[in-house]
């Protein structure tokens, strides 16, 4: 009865960590393909824009690309490897970072809706805190 008790608590972390694994690499693809489409209007259709407002879309763009390749290869170390939680809280802190920078900056530049740039920093953060996070669990296991 015991091992029972035991074991539904680690099938249900388990559903869940696949979960939000599966739904990290849909949002990869989605980031990744939104990341080439809106690089290639930004270098075409884009080039009428104001260039202060092509170098902050620029900005952003480069920082999501980059950023989603880096949560791919985060997806593809934990598939690899045992569950760990910090490369769980590395990943969402990368899909944070693309939301709240990366996100934030596309937003203030097309809808002018200058009080959202006020989370663009909370981006930043998150990205960085990911990169600390990779570098911990490198320490740790690698």
């Amino acid at each position: 009865m015991n091992s029972t008790q035991n074991n539904k608590p680690q099938h249900i972390k388990s559903a869940v960590q696949s979960i939000l694994l599966n739904t990290m690499m849909i949002i990869v693809g989605i980031s990744g393909c939104f990341s080439v489409l809106f690089g290639a209007w930004l270098a075409h259709g884009g080039q009428a824009l104001p260039i202060t407002v092509q170098s902050s879309l620029a900005t952003a763009l480069q920082y999501q690309f980059i950023h989603t390749l880096a949560l791919l290869a985060t997806l593809v170390w934990l598939k690899t490897t045992k569950p760990s939680t910090v490369l769980i809280a590395a990943s969402i802190a990368f899909v944070m970072g693309i939301l709240c920078f990366c996100g934030t900056i596309y937003i203030k530049s097309f809808f002018e809706l200058a009080v959202i740039g006020k989370l663009t920093p909370f981006g930043g953060i998150a990205f960085a805190f990911a990169w600390l996070l990779l570098a911990v669990e490198g320490k740790n296991n690698f």
